[in-house]
């Protein structure tokens, strides 16, 4: 010691070390990005009131724990992974076009839709909230506000071209962008859309959008 004071060497044997964080405060990516992909393997294999977090945390090579501490249940984790395959999450279409937006918009949906494990995935969970009000709750939600989001992103947008009058309604104006490709892929499950649709049915949303 001089003057009373440690030497580096001293000090950096009576200082305490510090503990890397373990638990909860360290989740790593790649084991949430295989329970995510498992939750979609087990829904398309079983369906939403079959699955369960012991099948799910096997599929993905994981220990049960590792799934709670991302999701508290079955139906988070499920709401996490539908909102991969909503439209929540895409960014707007920017054309420069009310029609080009609708377009667009409807090509990214009808992809997301038609998706092999999607089309069976958002069928299930509306049959399961049609007997649980707190999944109906979620669903809709989840689906809802990721369509929403980018619809009323159109709408301004067409607003502010001058394309559709700015009292425009709003509610309806949403319900007439997101509701025929939904009633036809989601409902009718139609297993392949007639030629020209989507170009054929923005041509008509963007004209009842403008009549309103």
């Amino acid at each position: 010691m001089l003057f009373g004071m440690t030497t580096n060497a001293e000090e950096s044997q009576t200082r305490p070390r510090r503990r890397t964080p373990a638990g909860a405060a360290v989740l790593r990516e790649d084991v949430t990005e295989a329970i995510r992909a498992a939750v979609f393997e087990e829904l398309a294999a079983v369906g939403y009131a079959r699955m369960s977090i012991e099948g799910i945390a096997r599929r993905a090579g994981v220990g049960k724990t590792a799934v709670y501490r991302r999701w508290r249940s079955k139906l988070h984790l499920v709401l996490d992974v539908v909102s991969a395959i909503a439209v929540q999450g895409l960014p707007t279409p920017d054309t420069g076009s009310l029609e080009g937006d609708l377009r667009l918009l409807y090509e990214m949906t009808s992809r997301a839709l038609r998706h092999p494990v999607a089309s069976q995935i958002i069928p299930d969970l509306q049959a399961e909230a049609a007997r649980n009000p707190e999944i109906a709750e979620a669903v809709q939600n989840t689906l809802r506000e990721g369509q929403e989001g980018v619809a009323s992103g159109i709408v301004a947008a067409a607003k502010r071209r001058g394309e559709v009058r700015s009292g425009i309604d709003e509610e309806l104006a949403l319900d007439l962008i997101s509701g025929p490709l939904y009633w036809r892929s989601v409902v009718i499950r139609s297993p392949k859309l007639p030629k020209g649709y989507l170009g054929a049915l923005a041509r008509a949303t963007t004209a009842a959008l403008k009549a309103l």
